[in-house]
């Protein structure tokens, strides 16, 4: 059930995004648990996400980032 640092990371992404399983869960947890590197950067990252979900941040939509990319050879 040891997992290594790097495994940890990406699943500590892949939670950030809802995209982990329950086991990967308890993995990260118990990971955490007893390495104080990764529960820093779980923390930090935890905290990343909630501040980007609290600015409301809007992306171009598909049409708009067509026309940019337009726009960009035009001008090369």
């Amino acid at each position: 059930m040891k997992i290594s640092c790097e495994e940890a990371a990406t699943i500590c992404n892949k939670s950030q995004y809802k995209e982990a399983g329950f086991w990967q869960i308890i993995k990260l947890r118990f990971h955490i648990f007893t390495c104080k590197t990764c529960a820093k950067f779980t923390k930090q990252n935890q905290m990343l996400t909630s501040l980007c979900d609290r600015a409301n941040l809007s992306t171009l939509s598909e049409s708009e980032k067509e026309a940019m990319k337009k726009d960009l050879k035009k001008h090369l």
